[in-house]
């Protein structure tokens, strides 16, 4: 009996297809190819830019509240103001490790390959400790455009060699140029996490996040 070519949920099943097609587009030739977000961003009209490039347009207080009391409640976005080619500016917290950035940019990659708008950069503060929130989060966009980024950047079949072969969380990590915490995310998602607890210690959740 042969390996199902998607995950076995109907979410598993629709996110792994989109991604697939990115990668398809991106000439990805076999699943466990390393896709690279920061060269497929110039095809979905994404220009990505140091934060340091552009620091100077934000107030001290919104430098302080991105990079500091707030790091950790951004990864990145797009600038609401298109260029002037039409193209997008996306910036990426610059605090982060660069697995997370690529997951970040990978995120929105998808957005535009979905047909959604991008997640805009602003920053808001509210309440008395100034907590930095996003202006136009939306959970089940969000939620697609993550899945099928994750699913682009670790394919599910990928997942199911690897584990046949006996590597370990670390050892994917580390060929796809992503964090663990996102391979244990595309095991669990894609119920392989059971077979891969069976023959590996199991990876405490939220440890060496940055990878």
């Amino acid at each position: 009996m042969g390996v199902p070519f998607t995950p076995p949920t109907q979410k598993g099943r629709d996110f792994e297809t989109k991604a697939l097609g990115i990668r398809d587009f991106a000439g990805m030739r076999d699943v466990t190819d390393p896709l690279d977000p920061f060269e497929l961003a110039h095809y979905a009209g994404l220009v990505v830019m140091r934060f340091d490039e552009v620091s100077h347009l934000l107030s001290d207080e919104a430098r302080e509240r991105l990079l500091g009391s707030g790091s950790d409640k951004w990864s990145g976005g797009a600038v609401a103001q298109p260029l002037p080619d039409g193209k997008k500016l996306i910036i990426l917290n610059p605090v982060q490790g660069l697995n997370r950035q690529r997951a970040t940019l990978m995120e929105e990659i998808s957005h535009v390959f979905l047909g959604h708008e991008p997640s805009q950069l602003g920053i808001e503060t509210m309440g008395k400790n100034g907590e930095v929130i996003a202006r136009d989060y939306r959970p089940e966009i969000e939620e697609e455009a993550y899945g099928v980024g994750a699913a682009a950047l670790v394919p599910y079949l990928a997942l199911v060699r690897f584990l046949s072969e006996g590597k370990t969380i670390r050892e994917m990590a580390k060929h796809f140029e992503v964090s663990r915490d996102l391979v244990e995310y595309r095991l669990r998602v894609s119920r392989l996490w059971d077979e891969y607890s069976r023959y590996n210690e199991k990876w405490p959740v939220g440890s060496e996040a940055s990878r």
